[in-house]
């Protein structure tokens, strides 16, 4: 994507601007943010036009290019990633703030308050359902848990329904028992021969839920506050071989794994990581941690992550060499989400298991966010012996 888009001029810190710098400077962030704005617009309404359920409600998330459904199944962690979404962008975003937007997120979370649940009361969610809501296949995982507590956080703080929060809250007290204290309502058996082995996934997840409900809720942000520094220690133990791998695997007591699954690399993933844990020093006041995790989760892992010869970011790696993706769509809208390492499109699929209403749209608000505060704070700094401001935190 940076191929195309326009590149400013570049400074050292603490060089002087003159006064075409600075408008050079202001016209491509605005150009940036103007792009950011247009992409972010066409996902939504790629997703507003294709996805939405009218008969059963929730979302279908199996689309082809054009947004035709090729399958009617409904994966949970995707019915709440796009409740989350939609939810997030209507509060955050003055042109979202649209009622059809908001309706169609309470649409989504109410067939997740009915059908989410294999065994109501229990907790523990499906991992896909039928168009109608029947469970199909149930994952021994949290991960379906997790965004269905974002998404009932999110439609809270929308729409101010206290029983959107009680469900929030009743279902991260159930995650933080099975991740802290017994895993096996998760349905998990315990084999003699799988590894004690802990994935990257569990802790940065949950440090992602302390901050999604602690926000601006200074009574569940002292609750989950020792929570979350457990998460952060956990995901820095994944740092291993001397500071020079972030590896997706360790042992439950921090070490490196031995074969395959110890040393499997997700460059993307660590860089995700990186952001929660930025986020997570900087609440925290901690500089020291904040330049570590700057150090470790993402420059290094940008830079191992990257493909000299082709661009772009390696999906998987392994940290010895031995084994080892997402462009937009200009006719149909969205992004296409798997590339092969050339950059040219593998699978045309616009959504499916594992690819919803999220992880694009959800790059594209922050990074619109992101630009927008620097466009303000260069506003409000005379030119034309400025330094370059500082980039925004995440």
């Amino acid at each position: 994507m940076g191929r195309c888009c326009p590149r400013g001029p570049q400074r050292r810190w603490g060089q002087k601007f003159s006064t075409e710098d600075m408008e050079k400077e202001w016209e491509t962030l605005r150009a940036w943010k103007e792009r950011m704005e247009q992409e972010l617009d066409r996902v939504v309404a790629f997703w507003m036009e294709h996805s939405h359920d009218q008969e059963h409600g929730g979302f279908f998330t199996c689309l082809g290019r054009d947004g035709q459904v090729y399958d009617n199944l409904k994966y949970v962690w995707l019915q709440g990633r796009q409740v989350w979404m939609y939810c997030r962008l209507y509060r955050k975003f003055q042109r979202f703030r649209r009622s059809e937007l908001l309706d169609s997120a309470k649409a989504g979370g109410e067939f997740l308050l009915r059908y989410a649940r294999v065994a109501p009361p229990d907790k523990k969610c499906a991992f896909v359902l039928t168009q109608s809501g029947l469970p199909v296949k149930v994952q021994r995982t949290i991960f379906s848990e997790c965004f269905f507590t974002m998404a009932m956080n999110e439609l809270w703080r929308v729409t101010g329904e206290e029983r959107y929060q009680n469900e929030a809250v009743e279902m991260m007290d159930q995650i933080i028992h099975w991740v802290r204290e017994d895993s096996s309502g998760l349905g998990r058996p315990q084999l003699p021969g799988t590894p004690a082995a802990e994935s990257m996934a569990v802790p940065m997840m949950l440090l992602n839920l302390v901050e999604q409900l602690g926000e601006a809720d200074e009574e569940l942000a002292g609750k989950y506050a020792e929570l979350g520094d457990w998460c952060a220690q956990r995901i820095l133990q994944h740092v291993q071989r001397d500071g020079q791998a972030v590896l997706e695997n360790v042992s439950e007591d921090g070490k490196e794994l031995s074969g395959c699954l110890g040393r499997h690399q997700n460059p993307g993933h660590a860089l995700e990581a990186g952001w929660f844990l930025l986020r997570h020093a900087l609440r925290k006041g901690n500089p020291e941690l904040r330049a570590h995790v700057i150090e470790k989760f993402l420059l290094l892992s940008f830079h191992s992550g990257w493909d000299p010869e082709h661009g772009g970011l390696f999906y998987f790696q392994d940290a010895d060499n031995l084994c080892p993706t997402q462009f937009r769509d200009p006719e149909y809208g969205e992004w296409f989400g798997y590339l092969n390492r050339e950059g040219k499109v593998a699978l045309t699929i616009k959504g499916g298991p594992f690819k919803g209403c999220f992880h694009v749209p959800r790059c594209l608000a922050m990074c619109e966010e992101m630009l927008g505060a620097l466009l303000s704070r260069l506003a409000s700094v005379p030119a034309p012996t400025c330094s370059p401001p500082a980039v925004p935190a995440p």
